[in-house]
This record gives C-alpha cells, structure tokens and sequence, in this order.
C-alpha cells in the first residue's frame, strides 16, 4: 500500500507538471493545488485510485475549443472576441457548466472554472459531467442588439460542440435570460430543432425550470444554514454581509431574509452599500436586474439608511456571516482576518473561488466554518440539471416542488461533506469532504468505463 508520504511526493510532483503544462494559467494552478493538497489520505487508503494515470486524466480536460467571435456594434464597427468551451470530465454524464462573459475571460479562468465544475457537479449526485465556457466580450453598456449579435456569433460556432446528450451550457456572469434568449434562438434556427435540454437559464414560458434565476443564491443560503445546525445554531436574527449585485448576491440576500437573517451589504466592481436597515431586494432588483445600473444608485433611492462607500471592501462592514458572491479571489488573507476581529461564525462561497487559499486556511484555523463553493454554491446547476430532466419529460414542476428538491439536494451536499471528512480525519474540514466526495464520485466512474 502507499503511504500518505508517497501519495504527498506523487501528488507535489504532478503538480509541478500542471503548471509546466499550463504556463501563465494562475487560476487553473489554484484550483488544481486546492483540490489534490486534499487528496493524499483517499489515495493512500485506495490504492485503485493511486493508479498511475488516473489523476492525470482528472485533471486533464477531454476537450479545449478556442474559437473567434467576430460582430458588428450598432455603428457598423467590427469587433473580434475570443470564445472557449473546456468540457472537462463526462464519465458522471454530459458536459455541464455554463458561459461567462466579461473581459477577465481566458483559456485559464475557464479551466479553473471546468475543474471545479467537475467535483460540484458530482457533488449533487444528478449524473452531470462538468464544463466551462464564455467570452472576453463584455456586456455591460451594450444596447440589446448589440448582445444579440455577438450572442448569435458566439453560438453559430458553439452549436458544432454541444446538445442535451453532449454539453448543456448555462448562464454565469454576463449570461442571464437575455443572452440565453438569444443563443437559444440562434441554436434552434441553425440546427432546425427544438432541443430545449441543450441550454439552462431559459425563460419559464419556453422550456426554463421555475426557481432556477434564485438556484445559486437559494442553494448557498441553505448550505451555510446547514453549517449552523452542525454547531447547533441557525440563521434567525444573524447578521451577513454579502458581495455582489448580481443573480447570485441578489438571491442571497433575498433568501437570508426570509430564513430571518438580515444581509446589509451589497457591491460591485466601484464598491459597496452597507444598509443598516438590510438590503431591500426589490429596489436593488429594480437598480441592477431592470436599469442594469450600480450600487451607488440603490444608495441614493434607499435614503439615510444606506451609505456609498467607493473603492471599499464589503469584508470591514461586521457580520456573524459572509457569503462572497461576486467573483474568484475577491476575499484575500487581511479581508479574513478582518472578519475573525468582527467575529464572524461561517463564511459560505457564492462565487467560485472567491477567497484565495490563504484565508480560507486562515478562516479555518480560526475555527470559522468555511463552506467551499464547489459545495456551497451548487444548488444553481443542481437546479440546472432538474430543468434538463423537466425538458426530457417535456413538462414542468411547481416553484414549491422545485425548491424541495433544492433544499433536499443542498442538504445532501453538506451530510456528504460532512461525513467523508470525518471518515478521512479531518472533521468539520468541508473543503477536504466536498473535495475528496466529489473525487471519489468521478473516480469510481472513470475506472469502471476503462482508460479513455
């Protein structure tokens, strides 16, 4: 049998072939570094899973696509954007994950982000592979026919690699109902079909799954909410600070306060509002989702309650809960160590990644319970996946049935976690647990469908 030793040399050693392999790709080095720094006690105690090759594959995608997005701005201008899909793993089920737009994109954020679609998606035990994909093309300050455009672009060459049996993309940053809309309808012009499980996010009236917009955010309260119960607390009367203004943080805010949790902090990229009050949802759904506007503006509307506080970060404003919900690495080791001084209880990942390693080891020695988002934030493509099986039946489920299922689903993940980190002896530890339960889902089916 091999030692944790071994296991530990094997592992240092593939991880230094990861980054030689993907040279000036941080963001695939951190994923990778934070999920096999937990995998020595697994590997050591299966000796099938040290097998030379099968790490090496999980951490290899099975297909990388780089296309150019060539579109036409309302002035007649030609713009060139670069498109990727990363379909990561299949051997749980097809490609899943979805599109983010925004001008941080690259082949290294979407293979951070595949990576971790990988394990999230094995998480929720709905037989669902894991994928990546979007665009340097930004969005924001775009007229609608502009999105259209580069929407229809962008699919007149992605519809060549996926389909309800092979890659179903989604919604992430930049990607909401408008933009699915679209490429949806792109999708179904090129190919002459009605193939409603090849995309998710889509509009309730046209094959989308009710709660699905709120999934994300509904799944991370309910995540952190499990993670109180463990410590036999719960949400009632905590107070939470929350970054972000989009899908994710406004659904977050929206099901804190209706488990009777008050969240006073929202943001985006000039900085935050604190409301001592509390957010009102509606007025920052009508600020962001309707005008697409900033923070700033929900400030000026929501009257003395509410203060601007430019260029700041949201992790000063005291809380006995955080839940990062905008973007990877927005939450760093001073940002933690700031809310150990305030005293906060548990810190639960919205966004994918967004606390860099050296707080969330910091956040865990302090004895913060720490929710990885690979667990925390998986209720968005758990929901996903109930919307693909809605589509094969070609019916629909109640909102109350809908969100029964998440709630089951979330719930799950946490006892999952829960469970294999005491198993491995690292209790309490979720990013050991989602990590090594995640692993040992897609492992066990890649040794089973043979060397592929």
């Amino acid at each position: 049998m091999t030692t944790r030793s071994e296991t530990r040399t094997a592992l240092d050693h593939l991880l230094t072939e990861i980054e030689h392999r993907n040279p000036a790709q941080p963001e695939f080095h951190q994923a990778a570094h934070e999920v096999l720094e937990t995998l020595a006690p697994v590997l050591a105690a299966r000796p099938e899973y040290a097998e030379p090759g099968l790490v090496e594959r999980l951490v290899e995608p099975e297909r990388q696509v780089i296309f150019r997005v060539p579109w036409q701005d309302d002035q007649g201008r030609v713009h060139v954007n670069r498109g990727f899909r990363v379909e990561f793993n299949s051997a749980l089920g097809p490609y899943k994950g979805g599109l983010r737009f925004h001008p941080s994109v690259n082949l290294g954020v979407i293979k951070f982000l595949g990576f971790e679609q990988v394990f999230k998606n094995a998480l929720t035990g709905l037989g669902i592979g894991g994928g990546k994909g979007g665009s340097d093309f930004d969005p924001h300050g775009r007229s609608d026919a502009e999105v259209m455009r580069f929407c229809q672009s962008f699919m007149t060459e992605l519809y060549r690699h996926i389909g309800e049996h092979t890659d179903v993309p989604a919604g992430d940053i930049g990607v909401g109902g408008r933009e699915i809309g679209y490429l949806f309808g792109q999708y179904r012009r090129i190919t002459n079909r009605w193939e409603a499980g090849v995309l998710t996010g889509k509009g309730a009236g046209w094959g989308g799954s009710l709660i699905r917009p709120e999934a994300t955010g509904y799944g991370n309260v309910l995540f952190a909410a499990a993670m109180l119960r463990e410590r036999g607390e719960d949400l009632e009367g905590q107070t939470a600070v929350v970054s972000g203004s989009g899908n994710v943080a406004i659904y977050t805010i929206e099901k804190l306060a209706a488990l009777g949790a008050n969240a006073v902090t929202c943001s985006d990229s000039s900085g935050y509002v604190v409301d001592e009050k509390g957010i009102d949802v509606e007025l920052l759904k009508q600020v962001k989702e309707v005008e697409r506007g900033r923070v700033d503006t929900y400030a000026e509307r929501r009257g003395s309650s509410a203060r601007f506080v430019p260029g700041g970060r949201v992790w000063e404003v005291p809380a006995d809960l955080a839940l990062p919900s905008a973007t990877q690495n927005e939450l760093d080791e001073n940002d933690a160590a700031t809310l150990v001084r305030n005293g906060v209880k548990a810190v639960s990942e919205g966004a994918n990644m967004p606390a860099t390693p050296e707080a969330v080891h910091l956040l865990q020695r302090s004895g913060v319970a720490f929710g990885p988002g690979k667990a925390a934030n998986a209720g968005g493509v758990a929901v996903s996946a109930l919307e693909m099986a809605q589509n094969h039946a070609r019916t629909s489920w109640t909102a109350a049935r809908v969100e029964e299922e998440l709630t089951r689903i979330m719930n799950d993940i946490h006892t999952t976690c829960h469970e294999t980190a005491d198993r491995y002896g690292a209790p309490g530890d979720y990013v050991t647990g989602a990590n090594i339960a995640g692993f040992e889902r897609v492992a066990d089916a890649m040794l089973a469908q043979g060397v592929i």
